[in-house]
């Protein structure tokens, strides 16, 4: 898979004690970007070509899909962050969509509930990641930074079917685990997802904790 060739040769570069040059991150090749545009099991999200001037870099496709990690869009070069004792590769953008499955969002530590292109999310490592909840699926939008994050969550649009950036996002049919407080407007959009997933969800809970205590 050339995505992870690109990041292994990101990782040689860091091994080396050098920093990878974004302006030497190589282009997506017209291949593996027909594969991603071609994926066929559900919506795979992206932001373009190009994000806050780093190139659309590499794609899974049907080739390289796992389900449980889903399928990302690569942008840009690896940052050499930390030193090269301990150091980290960290990519300007990925974009990840994956089919949900119900998990507690307690494990992604210290975060905040929001409302985003009119879904639920979930912003955590300190605003450089987000999870958006969309249909069946998550996505999952993670930057060196908050601010690209955030803007790229805005950007977010289908690579393999219609759709804009401009719209709102089609809303969750299931309910988010979601961690924390929750604002009035996170509130709001989780009592009218479809099927009243969310109250169902709880309705459920109930009975299975009376079940067990007896």
């Amino acid at each position: 898979m050339r995505a992870l060739a690109t990041l292994g040769t990101l990782a040689t570069c860091a091994a080396l004690g050098a920093g990878c040059s974004t302006s030497a991150a190589p282009r997506v090749d017209r291949q593996e970007l027909a594969e991603a545009r071609t994926f066929p099991y559900f919506k795979i999200y992206w932001v373009g070509r190009t994000f806050a001037g780093q190139a659309l870099t590499a794609a899974d496709g049907m080739t390289s899909y796992n389900s449980a990690f889903g399928d990302s869009v690569y942008y840009g070069d690896c940052a050499h962050k930390g030193g090269l004792v301990g150091s980290s590769c960290v990519l300007p953008l990925q974009v990840t969509t994956v089919i949900y499955q119900t998990h507690s969002n307690e494990q992604l530590g210290a975060q905040r509930n929001a409302v985003i292109r009119g879904v639920p999310a979930a912003v955590y490592n300190e605003g450089r990641s987000i999870e958006l909840y969309s249909g069946q699926l998550a996505i999952d939008v993670s930057s060196d930074n908050f601010a690209d994050a955030l803007r790229a969550a805005d950007a977010l649009r289908p690579l393999n079917a219609g759709g804009s950036a401009r719209a709102r996002l089609p809303l969750p049919v299931y309910c988010p685990d979601l961690y924390g407080p929750q604002s009035g407007p996170v509130l709001a959009v989780m009592d009218r997802l479809p099927g009243r997933a969310c109250q169902l969800a709880a309705a459920a809970k109930a009975q299975k904790e009376r079940l067990a205590s007896g």
